[in-house]
C-alpha cells in the first residue's frame, strides 16, 4: 500500500478569509510542463493561465513563480489565488455564541454559505470570521444551507480540526431545529420520519425512493396558532442533504419559504433577501472532544414567519429580513 507523501503548507498567504486553491500534479504524466497539465484541467479560458504564469500568480512550494516551460512532475504541488466573484454582501450579522481556544460556534443569518463554493466565496461565514476574528486557520466542522439560519461549529486548530469533525460523522452531536411551517390538525405528532432519500449531482432537489432507510427525523408540534401557523421542532438523527425540508414536505406541512420543497421554483438569487427559510438551527449539543466540557448552545434568532408573518410575507424585492 503505498503511503501518502504530506502536503506542504501553502507558501500564499489567505486572501480575504480564502484560501489559495491548491493543485496535485496527478502522477500518470501525459503532459510535457506543468502549464500543459493547468490548462487542460482547469479549463479557465483561452488565455487565462498564460497570463497567470506571466504575472508570476502560479507557486510552487517554495513560493517561486512557475514558469512557462517548467517540465511536469508527478505528484508536484501549484498554488494560485482565483479570482474572486463579485459578490452582493449579504447584510445581516454573523453573530459568535461562544469562542475558546479550540472553538467557535457562530449564529449564522439566512442567505450566507457556510464555506466558500461556486459563486460565494468571500460572501461566507468561514471567511467572515477568519477575517473578523483573526483566525486564519479556522474551519468548519460541518455545514448549513445557504437559506438555513443557526448554529455552526468550526475548529481553531488546524490539528484538532478532525476530532470535532468526527462528532457530526459519528452522529455524536445532539442537533435541534425549529420551522415555521402550516398548521394541520389533522397531522398527528410527535412522529418519526423514515425514507431514503438521493441528491444527484447539477439536480437542484433531492428526492425520496423506495429503499432501506438513509434518512431518520423525529417531528414534534412546539406551538400552534389561529392564524393556521406552527411552530414545530425538527431533530435529525442523520444528515441527508436537504433532510428535514424533503420529511417536512413528504408529511404536507412543507417549511415557509422553500424555493424547492413541495415545488421547484428555481435556486434564490443571490441578491433576493426575501422571506429567507423559516428553517433555523436552534441547538447544538455535544462533548468537546478535545476537553471534556459538555457544551450545550442555543440560537437567539427568531423566525420572522413567527414572529411577524405580515412583514415576512408582504417584503418587497430588496427588503431587509
Amino acid at each position: 500500500m503505498r503511503r501518502r507523501s504530506p502536503i506542504p503548507p501553502s507558501p500564499l498567504p489567505q486572501r480575504d478569509g480564502v484560501d489559495p486553491v491548491r493543485v496535485k500534479l496527478p502522477r500518470e504524466a501525459a503532459w510535457a510542463t506543468v502549464r500543459d497539465h493547468l490548462v487542460e484541467r482547469l479549463a479557465a479560458g483561452p488565455g487565462v493561465i498564460d497570463e497567470m504564469l506571466d504575472a508570476g500568480l502560479i507557486v510552487d512550494a517554495e513560493g517561486r513563480a512557475v514558469p512557462h516551460d517548467m517540465a511536469y512532475a508527478a505528484g508536484m504541488f501549484v498554488w494560485f489565488h482565483r479570482e474572486l466573484p463579485c459578490e452582493v454582501p449579504v447584510p445581516f450579522a454573523l453573530d459568535v455564541v461562544y469562542r475558546d481556544e479550540h472553538v467557535v460556534v457562530a449564529d449564522k443569518p439566512h442567505f450566507l454559505a457556510t464555506t466558500p463554493r461556486g459563486s460565494h466565496v468571500a460572501e461566507t461565514a468561514l471567511a467572515r470570521l477568519r477575517r473578523e476574528l483573526g483566525l486564519p486557520t479556522l474551519s468548519a466542522a460541518h455545514r448549513l444551507d445557504r437559506l438555513t439560519a443557526g448554529l455552526l461549529l468550526f475548529t481553531v486548530r488546524t490539528e484538532e480540526r478532525g476530532a470535532y469533525q468526527s462528532l457530526f460523522r459519528d452522529r455524536l452531536v445532539a442537533k435541534e431545529y425549529e420551522a415555521v411551517a402550516r398548521y394541520d390538525p389533522a397531522l398527528a405528532l410527535p412522529r418519526t420520519v423514515r425514507s431514503r432519500i438521493v441528491k444527484e449531482r447539477g439536480v437542484l432537489a433531492a428526492r425520496q425512493i423506495e429503499g432501506e432507510p438513509n434518512a431518520v427525523s423525529d417531528v414534534e408540534l412546539l406551538e400552534q396558532r389561529d392564524d393556521g401557523l406552527a411552530r414545530y421542532r425538527l431533530r435529525p438523527r442523520t444528515g441527508q442533504t436537504h433532510q428535514l425540508r424533503v420529511h417536512m414536505s413528504a408529511l404536507d406541512v412543507p417549511i415557509l419559504g422553500d424555493p424547492l420543497y413541495p415545488e421547484v421554483k428555481g435556486p434564490v438569487p443571490t441578491d433576493d433577501f426575501r422571506r429567507p427559510l423559516q428553517l433555523l438551527a436552534r441547538a447544538l449539543e455535544f462533548t468537546d472532544p478535545v476537553t471534556g466540557l459538555a457544551h450545550r448552545f442555543r440560537s437567539g434568532r427568531v423566525l420572522q414567519a413567527w414572529s411577524s408573518y405580515e412583514e415576512w410575507a408582504g417584503q418587497a424585492y430588496g427588503d431587509q429580513a
